[in-house]
């Protein structure tokens, strides 16, 4: 008998993130013989221009996609009248298909889920994402001085806690997330069991084996034969611009014919201006916003990549995507302390430096051990595999779909 499981999403299957941490996963799991359906909210412009493309992705893995239009503003109504539109839809579909499993991604969606669990009695994975209101407050989205976000923090973080004890599976994206649930919030021993995901990366698409040879060429004869730095996605929120900016700087003085290349959807302007504010020259930097199909290509040419993200307790449970992919190109990475597994990875692979504080002399040692070592490049390539392989994530899943299902038995 065929398992019908209703996939929740906030995220839009046009946005880079659906397809690159959704679309995979779906198409898996729809491979091993799991009936799905995917509901997910969609930004009007990149509705417009990627409809065709994701509607036949998903019809080709045999997935049924209804899209809502998401709702951007005002804030807080907007979300409320996504969730009550979500939760209606997704009941209504329901009623047509009869889900055994209704798979959420992240918060919003899990109140959803959580509804039509109690009102219909399907199974509720809560597929956390990461400690989304805690996330809000770290990334200064929302400031707990105003009595409105410190109401719907405090909302968030009981639901958050109803989620952990009433779902039938939980998804972590990292151990050190699942240490903390485990530690934090379990009330009375009641708690479901937690399942590490990290955010997955496709190796095949993410291989040096897609890299278009004559682009590049063409992209070293515009970056020139000296050393690049690379840094891959936006440079907001809970990224660290300035810190980043600031270690390439320090690269400078030991490879003054070093690129720093910058491939995001943010603005040129505002990080070229950031970079003359701290004397460097811009142009040594090469910004440039790239395709998912056109990314292996461009990081084919890192020598070395950065990332430093804000260590706060909401990144304990955060798998940054970019990680597995540089890894899965073979490209070595510098990373800070106090971001999920981040450091832990880094130093059992032998795929990079961990820094543990932002200073000059920490980016001066951190530049001179990777400057000094010969990374093993094969084996990077080879443990990307074993951390964040897209099928070891496939795997998982399907193994937790299966043990739900023993507790709940297709109906």
């Amino acid at each position: 008998m065929s398992v019908h499981v209703l996939y929740l999403s906030y995220d839009g299957m046009t946005d880079p993130l659906g397809q690159s941490q959704v679309i995979p996963y779906l198409d898996g799991l729809s491979r091993r013989g799991y009936k799905l359906t995917l509901v997910s909210f969609e930004k009007k412009e990149r509705y417009a221009l990627h409809r065709d493309k994701i509607s036949g992705l998903l019809q080709q893995a045999d997935i049924a996609w209804y899209p809502l239009s998401y709702t951007k503003s005002p804030p807080v109504l907007s979300t409320l009248y996504d969730l009550a539109r979500l939760y209606a839809h997704a009941y209504r579909l329901h009623k047509q298909k009869k889900f055994s499993i209704v798979h959420c991604r992240s918060y919003i969606c899990s109140l959803a889920g959580l509804m039509l669990k109690r009102r219909c009695g399907t199974a509720f994975l809560f597929d956390m994402r990461g400690f989304y209101a805690d996330e809000r407050v770290d990334g200064k989205i929302w400031n707990l001085r105003n009595p409105l976000y410190r109401l719907i923090y405090h909302f968030f973080k009981r639901a958050e806690k109803t989620f952990f004890q009433e779902a039938d599976y939980i998804i972590s994206l990292t151990h050190a997330g699942k240490r903390v649930i485990e530690t934090r919030y379990s009330l009375n021993g009641k708690l479901a069991p937690v399942q590490v995901i990290p955010c997955c990366s496709d190796l095949q698409h993410f291989s040096p084996a897609t890299v278009n040879k004559a682009l590049a060429e063409k992209l070293r004869r515009e970056v020139g034969n000296g050393f690049v730095l690379g840094y891959v996605g936006s440079m907001g929120t809970w990224y660290m611009p300035d810190e980043m900016m600031d270690f390439f700087k320090e690269l400078l003085t030991y490879r003054p014919d070093a690129t720093f290349m910058i491939l995001t959807p943010d603005a040129a302007a505002p990080i070229r201006s950031l970079a003359a504010g701290k004397g460097i020259d811009p142009g040594r930097l090469f910004i440039r916003e790239v395709t998912r199909d056109e990314m292996p290509t461009y990081m084919s040419l890192f020598d070395l990549a950065v990332f430093f993200i804000k260590p706060v307790f909401s990144k304990t449970a955060s798998s940054p995507t970019k990680h597995g992919e540089l890894m899965s190109m073979s490209v070595p990475v510098v990373a800070n302390e106090g971001v999920g597994d981040v450091a832990d990875i880094i130093r059992k692979t032998q795929s990079g430096v961990v820094i543990s504080e932002f200073s000059a002399t920490a980016y001066r040692q951190a530049i001179e051990e990777a400057l000094n070592r010969t990374f093993a490049k094969n084996e990077i390539c080879r443990n990307a595999a074993r951390v964040y392989g897209l099928e070891q994530g496939i795997d998982h899943y399907d193994l937790v779909y299966r043990e739900i299902l023993q507790k709940s038995p297709v109906p």
